[in-house]
């Protein structure tokens, strides 16, 4: 039994677990965080994020942008210049964010240390 019932928030077809699927996907609170202090360009984000290729951050910013929480601007400008940003949705999402990554900085070790003392985990 999985424990849902109608109206959980988190059955197939509602959107706050769409919206879960979405923030958990690998690249984007990273790249939210990137955002978090103003507008960046994609190869400052590129190079602020580290271990992304400029593909994936094509494809997570147009993801993000395309669900209202970036905003992309395109400057009338030679050369051209774009900017991404986080819409006011998106900023609201800067504070868990924030909590998550104090989470992570305090619990980081203890999650990889339970990982390396079960070998069938670990793949040891």
């Amino acid at each position: 039994m999985s424990g849902f019932g109608p109206g959980d928030p988190f059955l197939a077809d509602c959107p706050a677990r769409l919206t879960v699927e979405l923030i958990a996907d690998k690249w984007t609170v990273v790249v939210l965080a990137g955002l978090s202090k103003g507008p960046v360009r994609h190869g400052e984000l590129v190079e602020l994020i580290g271990g992304i290729s400029r593909k994936v951050l094509t494809q997570t910013l147009r993801r993000l942008e395309a669900h209202g929480l970036v905003r992309r601007h395109a400057y009338d400008e030679v050369p051209p210049r774009v900017e991404y940003e986080l819409t006011p949705l998106g900023e609201t999402l800067t504070d868990p964010i924030r909590s998550l990554t104090e989470w992570a900085k305090a619990n980081g070790n203890a999650v990889l240390d339970a990982l390396d003392a079960d070998p069938e985990l670990s793949g040891c």
